[in-house]
């Protein structure tokens, strides 16, 4: 059944979002507009666009997805997904824009060996560009399926296209409105519906926890932690992934250079931790609304009792029971343009990496036209979407908060050990940063796929190789070690330059003088 209410309100939105591109393609014309929006963003405006970033649709419909199906674990990923934010607060976001120019490679190789470093930088914000747009895509399919009756490959090709348009035209200016204009839609509705939720019960969660544990085929279960991540190895690994992936995301560091200062990357980050922590709390009592209200209905199950388009859709199937076809519409055109502004955020940062930090500074030595340059990021950014039309077709059978946690482990392994010790280790060498974060990244990146998520889910072995779902704890571990102790080997002339240079560096990032 088409629903037309969703398709109004999804067909205004694409249009809303494409004439903000026109208008920010006049704008985007030199290298400063097109990555950080000229750096003219205000910290609440920023706030919300990395609000509206980071509130992706695995957040939105995977977290409500996870609770649904296995109750209080859901809460896990929340608590582990907004964890993060303090160490961005405290450790990074000031030295970050004191520092950088558009990527955070321009940090982390302040000091450092240009090329080693922006090459292993471009490599891992690529590898969890890739693995964040999967979910994305898988998410936008499902929707797009079970909104308008289209094919899911049609509807992974429609998101790819209008994600390319939105980043090769209108730049970092278009994604920053798209993000913010999604991120307040996006809190409005889900504000809604957990009160619409909370109504049902007289607001009072231990009727809602109590009716939810009733009707739950796990019962009480959903009330215990250990369901979905069964041993203590997983769920280390699993929170140190959303811990520091968090402060490894390209796309969300990327938006420290659109405004002016460090303070105002300093409260960049105070709104958009409050925003963010709001909106969790707010998919939790989702999920348990979900239960409570749609797992009994046959309108919404299909023939074996399960979900239809799968848990992902929990959210989804609520809004239809709470506020009838014109809400479902509303959520609906407001998950998809939560996907549409995210995938622009990580196309971007993709883009970014190829063109400032492999094309601008590793080929060219920083010797580069900025046409050229923008040209680049342009041809990278179409090139990129292609990539994640193609990974979306495949990976559609994975959940998508799922697949976040992967990317945020390879963000966690390979970025964030690198961004932080150049920042904050005065003995860190190139040497040492090009094999930790190298091995970090390897070894994040293989046991993925030797793990149950690729070889079993996947390819379809029977076995794991590698039987943790989470490699965290284990590539973390490795990229801080191999970091550590072949910077303290080194012993060459060019080890004691980068050294004596971090004196100057800690100033710099201290007090933003260039």
């Amino acid at each position: 059944m088409i629903n037309y209410p969703a398709i109004t309100m999804f067909l205004i939105f694409v249009f809303a979002t494409l004439v903000i591109t026109f208008w920010a393609s006049k704008k985007s014309k030199s290298r400063s507009h097109f990555y950080a929006a000229g750096g003219k963003v205000t910290s609440m405006q920023n706030g919300l666009a990395i609000a509206g970033d980071y509130m992706s649709a695995a957040s939105f419909l995977g977290i409500s997805g996870l609770v649904y199906l296995s109750g209080y674990d859901g809460l896990i990923y929340s608590i582990g997904f907004l964890v993060g934010w303090p160490i961005i607060l405290f450790l990074l976001a000031e030295r970050l824009r004191n520092l950088g120019d558009y990527t955070f490679a321009d940090a982390a190789a302040h000091r450092l060996d240009q090329t080693k470093i922006r090459c292993l930088a471009a490599l891992g914000s690529l590898i969890t560009v890739a693995l964040y747009l999967i979910a994305q895509m898988v998410g936008a399919g499902k929707l797009i399926q079970l909104l308008f009756g289209l094919p899911y490959e049609l509807a992974v090709i429609i998101v790819g296209v209008l994600m390319i348009m939105y980043v090769s035209f209108g730049g970092m200016l278009a994604t920053t409105w798209v993000q913010i204009i999604k991120a307040v839609l996006l809190l409005s509705g889900a504000t809604f519906m957990t009160i619409a939720v909370m109504w049902n019960v007289d607001f009072n969660f231990e009727i809602l926890f109590q009716k939810a544990i009733n009707v739950h085929p796990k019962n009480f279960e959903i009330m215990q932690p250990g369901g979905l991540v069964s041993d203590p190895v997983s769920a280390i690994s699993l929170g140190i992934a959303l811990m520091f992936g968090t402060a490894g995301l390209p796309h969300i560091l990327m938006r420290f250079f659109t405004v002016k200062n460090a303070k105002d990357a300093r409260k960049s980050v105070f709104f958009a931790t409050g925003f963010i922590g709001y909106f969790y709390i707010l998919t939790f009592i989702i999920g348990f609304g979900a239960i409570m209200l749609i797992s009994t209905n046959p309108k919404f199950l299909n023939t074996e009792g399960g979900l239809l388009g799968g848990n992902n859709m929990a959210a989804i199937h609520l809004a239809s029971a709470i506020g009838g076809d014109m809400f479902l519409g509303f959520i609906s055109a407001v998950a998809f343009a939560t996907i549409l502004a995210v995938v622009s955020g990580l196309t971007l940062a993709g883009a970014s990496a190829v063109s400032h930090d492999l094309y601008a500074s590793v080929i060219k030595k920083g010797v580069v036209e900025e046409k050229d340059e923008l040209l680049v990021s342009r041809l990278s950014a179409v090139t990129l979407g292609c990539i994640a039309i193609f990974l979306g077709i495949i990976f559609e059978k994975q959940n998508v908060a799922f697949m976040v946690g992967l990317a945020f482990a390879v963000a966690a392994s390979a970025n964030f050990p690198i961004l932080f010790l150049s920042m904050y280790w005065k003995r860190l060498t190139s040497q040492g940063a090009l094999i930790g974060g190298g091995a970090g990244l390897f070894i994040a990146t293989i046991l993925v796929i030797l793990g149950p998520a690729v070889w079993v889910d996947i390819f379809g072995n029977e076995k794991a190789i590698f039987p943790y779902k989470y490699p965290a704890l284990f590539s973390v571990t490795t990229a801080f070690i191999f970091t550590w102790f072949f910077s303290k080997i080194d012993k060459s002339k060019k080890s004691q330059k980068e050294i004596n240079k971090f004196d100057n560096q800690l100033l710099r990032s201290q007090i933003g003088m260039k």
